[in-house]
Parts: structure tokens; sequence; C-alpha cells
């Protein structure tokens, strides 16, 4: 059975929000490899003779939280993605009234934790990047990558791959809220009532033929 409409737009905006969240958790889960397993969100650098170094990193939590709340959802858009491709072509891809239930309580869930983790990222890198630049070393936070750094490795592209995750999030955030909007269309849809049909519309006469037969006329 072919999917609606509203439901191959909400499927084309799935993918594309399981490449945001993808690339949000890997560049964040980069980024902390990067520090080795520190944190650097709303971390504190501090000036090591010529070299920079994470004196006071956040707790590793903190970006779990964020690099797992995106690849959780990344995850869920792929099974979704699968689960929508297999249900069209082998059965009935319709979804009741539960289905959309539930889906809309997990794309309200999903709204609240991207916004989360993308207001951490902003301002957590924001926080960094204000104490990299009050050092004196470098004027912005980009060109603090090209400052050694110490230990030597540490904070290979930490500014740009931070950049990119919370990019990555702000345009999920928009893709979910969009697919929230398409759910509660296909749930106003769901609930418009069926009115029964009155003497006089086609579908009524149609469906009386059948049952007595067509009327004759009277000359």
């Amino acid at each position: 059975m072919a999917l609606l409409w509203l439901q191959r737009v909400e499927l084309a905006l799935f993918a594309a929000a399981f490449v945001c969240g993808a690339l949000a958790a890997a560049t964040l889960t980069r980024t902390q490899g990067s520090f080795s397993g520190s944190c650097p969100l709303y971390g504190v650098a501090s000036l090591n003779r010529s070299s920079l170094a994470l004196s006071q990193p956040s707790a590793p939590s903190l970006c779990y939280f964020v690099a797992g709340a995106s690849g959780l959802l990344a995850l869920y858009c792929l099974l979704l993605l699968l689960f929508w491709v297999y249900s069209s072509c082998i059965e009935d891809s319709h979804r009741g009234r539960t289905g959309l239930r539930v889906a809309l309580a997990i794309s309200a869930i999903a709204i609240f934790l991207i916004l989360v983790s993308a207001c951490v990222l902003r301002f957590g890198t924001s926080s960094l990047c204000k104490s990299i630049t009050s050092l004196n070393a470098t004027i912005s936070c980009s060109e603090a990558q090209k400052i050694p750094w110490t230990p030597p490795g540490t904070a290979l592209q930490f500014y740009s791959n931070l950049h990119n995750a919370e990019n990555s999030s702000w345009v999920n955030l928009v893709l979910w809220c969009v697919v929230l909007v398409l759910q509660v269309m296909q749930w106003n849809s769901e609930a418009a009532p069926n009115w029964p049909l009155q003497r006089g519309d086609p579908e009524w006469s149609s469906e009386t033929d059948v049952l007595v037969g067509p009327h004759l006329s009277h000359s």
C-alpha cells in the first residue's frame, strides 16, 4: 500500500534527522576523545608557557548526555525508516490513532532533548572560548586550534567539531518540529468525523443501486 504524502514527507524528514543526529553525536564524541575523555564544554583553559591546556574540564557525563541523546534519536530515526520501508512493501502501512499518539509523545520528548543538547553545546562552547580568549594567547577560538596544546595531540579541531555539532543540533531541532506539525496534521485528519451519506450524494446513489437495483425512470 502506498504511503500517504504526509507520511512520505515525514520519512524524508526522519532521514535528514538521522544524518544530523549522527553527525552531532560523532563530532562531539571525537572532540571528547581528543581531550582524553574529558568534556570541554563549560571547561576552563590555562596557559602553560606557549601551549594551552584544559585545566578544569566539565564532568564527562555532560558530553555523554548530549552525544547519547543525539545518537539514540538518530538510531530511532533509522529504525523507524527501516520499519516503514518494510511495512510499505509487505503489509498495510496505515498508522492508527494509537500509533500516532505514541509518535506524538516521542516527537515531543525528542524536541525537548535536542533543545537542551543544542543549548548545552551553544553555551558550553561559548564558555570555553571565553576562557581561552581571556588568556590573551589568541583572539578567537578558531585560532586556538592552531596553538599547541598540552599534552601534545590534544584539542584537534575542537572548535570546528563543536561548532558542527551545535549546527547539526539546531537543524535537527527544526526537522523534529516540522515532524511534530505533520503528525498533528495526521492526527486531525484521523479525528475528522465521517458524516453519514445523505440522499442525493453520488456515493449514496451508487450504494443504493447495488442494494436495490437502479431506479427506473417514470414517463
